[in-house]
């Protein structure tokens, strides 16, 4: 009788393993997303705070070049677009295939942003519009200008968050 249960086990673990194998495959094959990559956290901005830690852990790793581009083509922009943003420069990023810890905080902050932002205002480009708008709450501003400071990314995901529960100022 143990050597049966041993070998239902056996059989469990195995199985609970080609479960998560193939899980793990369909997230990059029927996504192309990498989980937790950044385009995965604007897609998945909802599941992303239950992984503060594995994010974390991404970010002093660094994001890899493939990651990033593949961030800026899923939310329609060119490395240009994020030139100012950026704590580097855009030829210093080509000749990298990881980026350092602050950048890579960076790409991470901008895929939260673009995720609550799609989430909120419905369409990339109801979010692109608002992003390049003035907004009188921001004294003005357009909020993509604010995006090259860890303060001025504070100030557009609290707008951001205003909008969402109808909160004007």
């Amino acid at each position: 009788m143990s050597t049966k249960s041993t070998s239902v086990r056996a059989t469990k673990t195995t199985s609970r393993r080609s479960i998560n194998t193939a899980a793990k495959k369909s997230i990059k094959s029927d996504n192309q997303l990498v989980k937790f990559s950044p385009s995965w956290v604007v897609v998945n901005v909802k599941d992303a705070p239950g992984y503060q830690m594995e994010l974390i852990d991404r970010i002093r790793v660094g994001v890899k070049k493939a990651e990033w581009k593949q961030l800026i083509m899923n939310i329609g922009a060119t490395e240009k677009d994020f030139e100012f943003i950026l704590p580097t420069s855009i030829s210093s990023m080509q000749k990298k295939t990881v980026y350092s810890q602050e950048t890579s905080e960076r790409i991470y902050e901008l895929a939260r942003l673009f995720g609550l932002g799609y989430d909120v205002f419905d369409t990339k480009e109801n979010f692109r519009s608002w992003l390049v708008t003035p907004s009188k709450s921001l004294g003005n501003k357009k909020p993509f200008e604010l995006l090259d400071s860890s303060f001025g990314f504070e100030l557009v995901e609290n707008e951001i968050i205003r909008i969402q529960y109808n909160v004007y100022s």
